[in-house]
């Protein structure tokens, strides 16, 4: 009995490990396929039955995807929306969750509603008034219009509202009693205790910047101020496309977030199994 039991262990363990396998490389198939046709021709990309390996492998549709986009000024764009979200967020979402969570004032809980309503409806329905808003302040094409939506996070209001809830507050108390006022008691008694949900919501929160294409492409029109998957769409023809080019500007732009995961992949993986048990 002892063996059989072994022997359908040993049987769930591999039909596991076969559907992580086949899972594994239905998930990493696009990024290969892409890969490959940055270095294949135009008519490659397009040959039914598809080619896989391209004949020649060369960085002629890096070369044209750099001459056609400035990739120096995307990528600077990028970065500065990323920067700026995760500023804005960590620090907005800290004192507004604080606020809910340990505070009281009038309109608290009818605030807190709105908040959560916020949530639960789609972001497009948002953007018509955000640009009106922009356009009369004279911000269109601009980096400020970039942040502009992410200024405020109703998802980090929450998220850290929760986590401050689960904060004690004796250690409040014990901070008023030791001559603290709340500002105090805020920054340098309770935030502190944040770091875990501030490194998780900072991930999320370049993560979603990082993808954002509708936004960047609405409110700055010049090439030269838009973020990396809004200048990639411009590679998009009417009617035709060169998909080699396309792919390799869009391996350029991916880039710069690999790296970041690969030195930062401790903080990434505790920052999802966080939120998660959040």
């Amino acid at each position: 009995m002892e063996t059989s039991m072994k022997t359908n262990r040993r049987l769930g363990e591999g039909l596991t490990y076969t559907v992580l396998i086949l899972g594994s490389v239905v998930m990493i198939f696009p990024f290969v396929w892409m890969v490959l046709t940055c270095f294949k021709t135009q008519a490659e990309s397009m040959a039914i039955p598809p080619q896989i390996l391209p004949s020649h492998w060369d960085l002629e549709n890096f070369v044209t995807a750099l001459q056609s986009l400035p990739f120096v000024n995307l990528y600077i764009n990028t970065a500065l929306l990323i920067v700026l979200r995760v500023i804005c967020a960590v620090v907005f979402s800290s004192m507004a969750g604080y606020a809910f969570a340990k505070l009281n004032f009038p309109c608290k809980n009818l605030l807190f509603s709105i908040v959560l309503v916020q949530m639960m409806l789609p972001s497009q329905i948002f953007i018509t008034p955000q640009y009106l808003m922009l356009a009369r302040m004279g911000q269109t094409n601009t980096i400020f219009a970039l942040v502009f939506p992410g200024i405020v996070s109703a998802f980090g209001t929450f998220f850290l509202r929760q986590t401050y809830l689960g904060i004690p507050n004796e250690i409040a108390e014990a901070a008023y009693l030791d001559g603290c006022t709340k500002w105090q008691t805020f920054t340098k008694v309770m935030f502190p205790l944040t770091g875990s949900s501030c490194a998780a919501l900072a991930i999320f929160t370049a993560v979603f910047a990082y993808s954002d294409l509708m936004w960047p492409l609405i409110c700055n029109t010049d090439l030269n101020m838009m973020t990396l998957s809004a200048g990639l769409s411009t590679l998009n023809g009417q009617y035709t496309t060169n998909f080699p080019v396309l792919m390799a500007g869009s391996l350029l732009a991916m880039v710069p977030m690999v790296v970041l995961y690969l030195i930062f992949q401790k903080q990434f993986i505790q920052g999802i199994a966080m939120t998660g048990g959040k």
